[in-house]
């Protein structure tokens, strides 16, 4: 039985990573075809902040399900080095992930004190 848990949160864990590694491919391409739409058609209505938002909150989610791929990689019989790579990657990931969050929160309030704009 211990076995089958090993390999079911080892394919788990790897779905998982696939997953992080789609959600951050998609965010990649949406940045870089909005980036240059935004470079090459002027008043196409975004702009460079609200670009890197739109990407940091995908990598917002991407960060979180690496780290729970990390968890799922690490919960089977960890030894003590698997430990503490795992609280290592988790305090970066999680710093990462506040910041990102903190950026977000500080254009979303930016964003709801600055009067819409009459045509």
């Amino acid at each position: 039985m211990k076995e089958l848990a090993e390999i079911l949160t080892k394919y788990l864990s790897s779905a998982v990573e696939v997953v992080a590694a789609f959600v951050i491919g998609v965010a990649l391409l949406k940045f870089l075809y909005r980036y240059f739409r935004h470079l090459f058609v002027p008043g196409d209505g975004s702009n460079n902040q609200e670009i890197r938002i739109h990407f940091g909150s995908a990598l917002t989610v991407a960060l979180e399900l690496l780290l729970a791929a990390d968890i799922l990689a690490t919960a089977i019989a960890p030894t003590w080095d698997d430990i503490g790579k795992l609280a290592a990657i988790a305090v970066l990931r999680t710093a990462l992930n506040y910041f990102l969050e903190r950026e977000l929160k500080t254009h979303n309030a930016e964003l709801r004190q600055t009067p819409l704009k009459q045509n």
